[in-house]
């Protein structure tokens, strides 16, 4: 794990932003479907009302999805900086 320090500079950016963008997508199905969830009802997805699916069954799934991509992400910053685990 020898890093220069430009180098751990360019990974802490690139991984600062991968969780920032993580917090604000979680932050969305977190709270924001459950905020609109009414607006969300004039919608529907598999004959049920957005809202209530999304609150329901489509927030768990963002979820799970969500932390295989920021693992995968994680994963291809840290190997393109140098810093990655040997397997």
């Amino acid at each position: 794990m020898n890093t220069t320090g430009s180098n751990r500079e360019v990974h802490w950016e690139r991984t600062r932003r991968l969780m920032i963008t993580t917090l604000i997508l979680w932050f969305i199905f977190s709270f924001g479907v459950h905020w609109f969830a009414n607006t969300l009802n004039n919608f529907s997805f598999l004959d049920f009302p957005l809202g209530y699916y999304m609150a329901a069954q489509g927030s768990l799934i963002v979820f799970v999805v969500l932390i295989f991509w920021f693992s995968w992400k994680q994963h291809r910053i840290d190997v393109e900086c140098g810093v990655a685990e040997d397997e």
